[in-house]
């Protein structure tokens, strides 16, 4: 029997905390018996710092006119790359603000550049809020812009700008981004294309319990359609110098039992999942290896760059050695592992 809605909003609500780490511990071993866990050596590079979308709990974007806006060039990016190479890195994580005056040739161009020059990495970018502008501004379907980009060496679609997939929450933290369903559809476009994709959750800003179990119930919707999300990662909403801390909406960080409480339920309840990502990040290390017990089955990135959480007062590091010797700690076998969940080496 699947988890339904009303019970997992009762989990959430009055589960003993330990009791739902046993009951995530248990699902996560139905599906990793082998009690391997995974990470993956890679870097974000955030392209551009320029944004029209203006959400209000982003710290990383500016204005183009602002002294510190900027747009990579190439070479930029080509240093980036290399010096991710000389680490045994195998992925970069490519996103940026939404650009008011880039269109599908630049993102094409930029694409097949880094392409056929490092046909070795891949490239796990442009978040659905980059697709639905670029689109937009191109004259062109969703559909189409994720064609052409794959055409050109795009891999995979992160998961970003999902927020909360509820559209009461989106006009509230982020009323110029697009639609729950518009984020739907863009990663049913890639699903359809071949293209695999993650799905995300930012949590802690204005949204009800009510509303995360929504968000879920969308996602596993969609990936019981198409079978195109690789994993789930979900974070807790980082306030520090953002604009809704600056208005007194959000005005503290949620705390880790909440973080444990909601990873838990949802490895309970997105069944047809099967990776879960701890949020390090946002949680710090340790919490970060306890969502391991708590039905996490992958560390993520060890995240050789990171600038969007760290502008929100988020700066924890994590190296491979540290990863490593967090998940044997556990009990559990260390791998590295590339984009599509593939494990290259063990430790």
């Amino acid at each position: 029997m699947r988890l339904s809605e009303s019970e997992a909003l009762r989990l959430i609500r009055e589960g003993d905390l330990r009791e739902l780490g046993r009951m995530a511990l248990a699902k996560k071993r139905e599906l990793h018996p082998k009690k391997i866990t995974t990470f993956i050596v890679d870097r974000n590079i955030n392209y551009t710092n320029i944004c029209w979308v203006d959400c209000d709990f982003c710290a990383f974007y500016r204005k183009p006119k602002d002294e510190d806006a900027y747009l990579l060039s190439y070479d930029e990016i080509d240093k980036k790359i290399e010096e991710l190479l000389e680490i045994g890195g195998t992925q970069i994580l490519f996103q940026g603000g939404v650009h008011p005056k880039l269109k599908i040739d630049y993102y094409e161009d930029l694409v097949e550049h880094i392409h056929k020059k490092y046909p070795q990495i891949t490239i796990h970018g442009f978040s659905a809020v980059e697709i639905a502008y670029i689109a937009k501004v191109s004259k062109l379907s969703f559909k189409e812009v994720l064609r052409r980009l794959q055409a050109k060496g795009l891999g995979s679609i992160p998961g970003a700008g999902a927020e909360i997939l509820s559209d009461r929450v989106r006009e509230i933290i982020s009323p110029k981004k697009l639609t729950s369903q518009e984020w739907l559809d863009i990663h049913r476009s890639a699903h359809e294309i071949g293209m695999k994709t993650t799905a995300t959750m930012m949590y802690g800003t204005v949204e009800s319990d009510e509303e995360i179990v929504e968000h879920w119930r969308k996602i596993r919707e969609l990936q019981d359609e198409t079978g195109g999300f690789r994993a789930f990662i979900m974070w807790s909403f980082q306030p520090y110098n953002t604009k809704l801390q600056r208005d007194g909406i959000v005005t503290h960080k949620t705390s880790s039992n909440r973080y444990l409480r909601l990873l838990a339920v949802s490895r309970l309840y997105l069944d047809n999942f099967k990776n879960i990502q701890s949020s390090w990040v946002t949680q710090g290390s340790y919490i970060g290896q306890l969502a391991l017990l708590f039905g996490a089955n992958d560390l993520g990135s060890t995240m050789m760059e990171e600038n969007v959480v760290k502008a929100a007062g988020a700066q924890n590091r994590m190296n491979q050695e540290e990863m490593i010797r967090l998940i044997k700690d556990v009990g559990e076998i260390p791998a590295k592992r590339n984009t599509a969940y593939e494990i290259l080496e063990t430790f």
